[in-house]
């Protein structure tokens, strides 16, 4: 395509030439070339010489040269052969501009003879120039509220070139808001304007870059472009947006001031002062929540102002504002949803409502004392709370009648006596992590019921009291005790008459126990009185107990002896020769008192010079020498004095006559005694077989009253459910001749008198063991001597007892 290109311009020019060879040859004397612009060194323009009609040789004798106006040699002539060529680049723009025709002048100059020459040397426009634009790049700044139709004017293209090859056309890059149109006037000549043809937005393209192409009318055509930049100025036509419609919020209520809830992000399509966003609250759901929340309106952050209360608000809804700056100012609308997450900062508190005390102790089981409420103003497991009573093992338990509500019921009998009040602590925990509790006090009283019937400190007790005692003496104490209180405890006393009638023997202080001695006892009429004091407290209804008292009458030596046997006017007779040691006789002597008091010894009063001895305990009477016959035919009357062992000593005096005579005086006494009846040895036997048969009665009838005695108690026992005293009361005496016990035991005899003196109920025995003494609950062991040595503060201090009772003090016994 090139070199067909440049045949058909090679064609153009030699049809040039030959023209404007014709031309001059016609008249002007001159010759008209025509060569293409930038045509190569060396290209062919004419054969300057032949056209001017001269020849070749001579150019060169003839001086041939060739002189360009004013201008570069951009033509030389080759003088070997006269032809005329292209000798620089030729820019025909450079050198004529937008000129329709370009020519260059050239004389040529001969000597010998001078001649000169005029040639044109016309340059010929090739489309060698595309079209520019006075910028690469265009810049429009157009409204995105301009309406459909607006032109903008457009720099456009030139081109250096001419003619065709300087009409340009122009198109822009497709899109849909932009076309050109070119208007051609020829009083202002060509404008380019841009056209919109379809509505902006600039927040979806803020700026369009478009290519404008120039393309000129050259063959070939060339083209030049221009950069479009097209900036949509912003109007205030978007509200501000936020990155979240709802913001969820979890905020823990503990969470510290100052601390960040959420930062909103608003943004706002618009530019400039039109995008600029201030923040604020619109409202706030609870009220009371405003004050705790600070929102930065510059940057959107919401900071926690104060102190959250999960309890106080659980969750909250704020209404929030972003707003534009421009004019006018658009907004754009949020909520930021708080949800307060609990804490465990609560403790549970417990609340009693209902307390009902005191209990009675009697009380059923599941009997109802308080009413206990538990709350917690956490919520989950920090609100889950378990409930308990401290300390374990308490007769009360919680029940569960609702959520968080308990009753304090009885789980176990109660015994006021054991136990008369109870502290106890009712404990709240909750679940949360770390736990939190709370407790309340209670104390429960117990209210007494007369359940428990007085109570004697013995079963039994056992009193030593001296006969002859006055009248109305106080002889001892009883003290019972009831474990109840008020008038449940308050204790009176009496006398149970039921088996025996003692009323005119004993009394007891219905108030104080006190016994009194209503008359003198003698131990010789009562040697036992046992009876019951029953001990009854004031309660609805009341009730008793009892005990037994065991009051042992102790003799006192108030009988002097009594002698028995022969009369004193009767002899005993004694037949002589006796030897030493004979028993002609006895003293038979009683004593109605008993023990040392009945203990009886005898002597003689004037023994010094008599051949007569008496026993000392025995009372016979026998010869401590030989009686000789001639000593026989006299009456001797012997003194015995007969004392008692008692203190103070009481005595009494018998008279036994003795008579001695010989052996035929005694044959001759024998018959006149046999003829009244009798004799006196056999009188004497006679008083002694009496006495043995008393002494066996009485023991047998002694053993009958302690067996009967035995099942009286036995009875009493199985009946009462209760154990009485010690077992048989022992009364010690001591002497230097050993240790006698009287332990004689009548139970439940008032008057044992036995109208035979010589009958006596006293048994005399060797007794070295001494039973347990019982004394206020205490007692009293025997050592390995078998003897008791109560403690100094124990004796003295019952010794004080009975002194101030107005007792004897020789009725208290310290063994």
């Amino acid at each position: 395509m090139v070199v067909v290109h440049r045949c058909l311009l090679v064609r153009s020019w030699l049809l040039q030439v030959i023209l404007l060879h014709t031309a001059c040859e016609m008249g002007s004397g001159q010759l008209h070339y025509s060569v293409p612009e930038e045509s190569q060194h060396g290209a062919f323009v004419g054969h300057i010489a032949q056209d001017l009609g001269l020849e070749v040789g001579e150019l060169m004798p003839r001086m041939f040269r060739m002189v360009s106006q004013g201008r570069r040699d951009y033509f030389e002539v080759n003088l070997q052969n006269g032809i005329l060529f292209v000798n620089s680049r030729i820019d025909r723009e450079e050198l004529c501009a937008k000129m329709p025709v370009c020519t260059i002048h050239l004389e040529v100059i001969l000597d010998k003879p001078l001649r000169v020459f005029h040639v044109e040397v016309e340059i010929k426009d090739i489309n060698d120039n595309a079209p520019l634009f006075p910028a690469a790049e265009q810049n429009l700044v157009i409204a995105e509220s301009t309406l459909l139709g607006s032109s903008f004017p457009l720099e456009g293209a030139s081109d250096d070139d001419i003619g065709s090859n300087s009409h340009i056309s122009y198109k822009i890059s497709p899109n849909e808001h932009f076309t050109l149109d070119v208007q051609d006037n020829e009083e202002h000549g060509e404008s380019l304007l841009l056209v919109l043809k379809k509505p902006l937005d600039r927040e979806l393209t803020h700026v369009y870059n478009l290519l404008l192409t120039a393309t000129d009318g050259g063959k070939p055509e060339q083209t030049g472009t221009a950069h479009l930049v097209i900036n949509v100025l912003d109007v205030n036509d978007n509200a501000p947006i936020f990155n979240q419609s709802v913001y969820k919020i979890k905020l823990l209520e503990n969470a510290k001031i100052g601390a960040v809830i959420v930062s909103l992000n608003a943004t706002d399509l618009d530019e400039g002062i039109n995008k600029d966003i201030t923040y604020s609250i619109r409202s706030v759901n609870p009220n009371n929540l405003g004050t705790l929340i600070n929102l930065d309106p510059s940057n959107g952050q919401m900071r926690l102002n104060g102190e959250l209360d999960f309890e106080s608000i659980t969750s909250s809804e704020i209404a929030i504002e972003a707003t534009d700056k421009g004019l006018p100012p658009i907004k754009g609308h949020c909520k930021v949803l708080i949800e307060v997450l609990d804490v465990n900062d609560n403790a549970p508190e417990v609340t009693v409502s209902s307390l009902s005390v005191p209990v009675l102790e009697n009380s059923p089981l599941g009997t109802v004392v308080a009413l206990i409420s538990i709350s917690d103003r956490d919520s989950g497991a920090n609100g889950q709370v378990t409930c308990s009573l401290r300390p374990s093992g308490l007769p009360f338990k919680l029940t569960s009648t609702f959520k968080n509500y308990y009753s304090l019921v009885l789980a176990e009998p109660l015994d006021r006596e054991q136990v008369a009040e109870y502290s106890l602590v009712v404990f709240a925990q909750d679940q949360g992590d770390p736990p939190l509790s709370a407790s309340s006090s209670l104390v429960v009283p117990i209210s007494d019921v007369n359940d428990n019937a007085p109570t004697f400190a013995q079963p039994s007790y056992t009193i030593f009291v001296k006969e002859n005692n006055p009248p109305g003496a106080h002889i001892f104490t009883v003290s019972a005790s009831d474990p109840d209180v008020a008038e449940n405890a308050l204790v009176s006393y009496w006398l149970d008459e039921k088996l025996w009638p003692l009323s005119s023997y004993i009394s007891v202080h219905s108030e104080s126990g006190k016994l009194y001695a209503l008359q003198p006892l003698d131990y010789e009429e009562v040697k036992l009185l046992e009876f019951q004091v029953r001990a009854k407290d004031a309660g609805l209804p009341s009730l008793c107990g009892n005990v037994t008292v065991q009051v042992f009458v102790l003799d006192e030596n108030d009988n002097t002896p009594a002698v028995s046997g022969p009369a004193e006017d009767t002899p005993t007779l004694v037949k002589v020769p006796v030897a030493a040691g004979y028993v002609v006789g006895k003293i038979h002597a009683l004593d109605a008192d008993s023990g040392y008091n009945a203990w009886l010894r005898y002597e003689l009063q004037d023994a010094t010079s008599s051949p007569w001895r008496v026993g000392l305990y025995s009372g016979e009477i026998s010869t401590i020498r030989t009686l000789e016959e001639t000593e026989g035919s006299n009456i001797q009357s012997l003194l015995v004095l007969v004392k008692d062992h008692g203190k103070p000593v009481l005595s009494t005096t018998a008279t036994f006559s003795v008579s001695l005579v010989a052996s035929a005086q005694a044959a001759q006494t024998d018959a006149r005694l046999s003829r009244m009846g009798g004799s006196a040895k056999p009188l004497a036997d006679t008083a002694n077989l009496y006495l043995i048969i008393a002494i066996c009665s009485v023991s047998s009838l002694f053993l009958l009253v302690i067996l009967v005695y035995v099942a009286l108690r036995c009875q009493s026992q199985a009946k009462e459910a209760m154990m009485y005293g010690p077992g048989t009361a022992t009364l010690v005496c001591a002497s230097e001749v050993g240790s006698w016990s009287y332990s004689n035991r009548h139970s439940h005899i008032l008057a044992g008198v036995s109208g035979d003196a010589g009958a006596k109920s006293d048994l005399m025995v060797f007794s070295p063991n001494i039973p347990v003494l019982a004394e206020s609950g205490k007692e009293l062991v025997p050592n390995a001597t078998g003897q008791i040595k109560a403690p100094p503060s124990h004796t003295s201090k019952n010794k004080r007892l009975y002194e101030e009772d107005g007792m004897d003090t020789a009725t208290f016994l310290t063994i």
